[in-house]
């Protein structure tokens, strides 16, 4: 019975191709603005590490001294070294590192230096994140106690330096200083760089890694936000009352999760008896998704956009039912026959709705290529994320479903407006 009901779809449609043309591209110009914003809120809001983002957590505290702190104000987003090496040393999360983005300049085999874009943190990074190997391994814990003089660099800097080889055991020369590489990344693409969004949300991981400890004693450059409440000569000393070094913790149960917060909360309370200050503190245990929601790394704008082009998809929505409740009612003659022969009012519904949802499939065909098109416009927007803005399967298969869905509601009016038609009286009028 579908398939008759799809035969009588495809005599109708081409027995009125204009107005056919009209309902479909209303549909088309509806799926491809919302499919476009739909996608782009769709890369932006996604998880970056779904196995882990209930796992991963962002520490932060607020250590100001009282003359400083201002209650209610939003907790830093960085915290001082002090404090960093001192949740190190305790070690209460499965895994946790300290870190902060940097910069160098490395010397190749042959040819000029080259400024690269670094990273500064512990060996538990690697596991943490998700990084995986083409050779080698990252460093150990013994290695960020010595402050050992080992790298890890990226695939693409391997093969800048080293013909892509295996360059484990090799010397990465920064002027007079020299760093052995341990280990070098595959392919890691990790956006939203969510483990330091303050150094650019979007782009390619960093591409040489470093123990701090290391970084620290050559006193290598860093980057990134600084901010010290005292004039401090080093801010990166041990003591300096300067925020600068992100945090994290990896805590693989809730439990855990839990047990965690209330040693933040003893070390804060430890803090305050010490004379470091008196107010109460803040304490932020953030995972991943909480910690992306919180920093805005979907652009208002982006959200606003959403709904405009779901507001457009509506109006286009209208119109189609207008098409079809007048195509339908034309018809009225035709389906009356069909009443008086015996068809039911649910086959005459089900009839005009396979209609109105073949609409929507072919519509969802042409609105699937203007999202491509929009797409395309988008990656050409002077914004970081703009190159990474695709069209996954999901959404692929979400364009057909909105298309199909969209059309199905604007054909429920006109279909049933369609099934009361009185057979004597249409027949009569015809």
């Amino acid at each position: 019975m579908f398939g008759y009901y799809i035969d009588l779809a495809t005599r109708s449609l081409k027995r009125n191709r204009a107005l056919t043309a009209l309902m479909v591209l209303a549909i088309a110009l509806g799926i491809g603005t919302s499919m476009t914003t739909l996608t782009v809120m769709h890369v932006l809001s996604g998880d970056p590490i779904p196995a882990k983002s209930a796992q991963l957590f962002r520490v932060r505290m607020n250590v100001f001294p009282d003359d400083t702190f201002t209650q209610g104000k939003e907790t830093p987003d960085n915290m001082t070294r002090r404090d960093a090496e001192a949740l190190l040393h305790d070690a209460r999360a499965d895994r946790q590192a300290a870190m902060s983005a940097g910069s160098m300049v490395v010397t190749p085999p042959q040819g000029e230096p080259l400024g690269v874009e670094a990273r500064y943190t512990g060996a538990d990074f690697f596991p943490m994140f998700g990084a995986p190997f083409r050779y080698g391994h990252a460093w150990s814990r013994d290695d960020d106690a010595a402050g050992a003089r080992v790298a890890v660099i990226s695939g693409a800097l391997n093969e800048q330096l080293f013909g892509g080889g295996d360059s484990t055991g090799k010397t990465l020369r920064m002027g007079d200083q020299g760093l052995r590489v341990v280990g070098v990344l595959g392919d890691w693409d990790m956006n939203p760089r969510f483990y330091d969004l303050s150094n650019g949300q979007f782009g390619d991981s960093e591409q040489v890694f470093v123990p701090l400890s290391t970084a620290l004693d050559l006193k290598l450059s860093t980057s990134g936000s600084t901010n010290c409440w005292n004039s401090a000569p080093d801010p990166h000393a041990a003591s300096a009352p300067c925020l600068w070094l992100q945090y994290w913790a990896e805590l693989d149960t809730p439990a855990k999760a839990a047990a965690y917060r209330r040693y933040l909360d003893n070390y804060i309370a430890l803090q305050r008896q010490a004379g470091r200050f008196s107010h109460p503190g803040q304490v932020e245990l953030q995972d991943v998704m909480q910690w992306l929601d919180a920093k805005g790394v979907v652009p208002s704008d982006v959200r606003l956009q959403v709904w405009l082009a779901l507001g457009f998809l509506g109006i286009c929505l209208l119109n189609t039912v207008g098409l079809l409740l007048a195509k339908f009612l034309r018809r009225s003659g035709e389906l009356g026959v069909r009443r008086a022969l015996g068809a039911s009012r649910r086959a005459i519904f089900l009839q005009c709705l396979v209609e109105a949802g073949m609409v929507g499939l072919v519509g969802g065909a042409f609105g699937l290529a203007l999202a491509g098109l929009g797409l395309v416009l988008v990656r050409h927007q002077p914004t970081d994320y703009a190159t990474f803005i695709h069209m996954d399967l999901r959404m692929l298969l979400g364009t057909f479903a909105l298309a199909l869905l969209s059309s199905l509601l604007a054909g429920l009016l006109p279909a049933w407006r369609a099934m009361h038609v009185a057979p004597a009286a249409a027949i009569k009028s015809n």
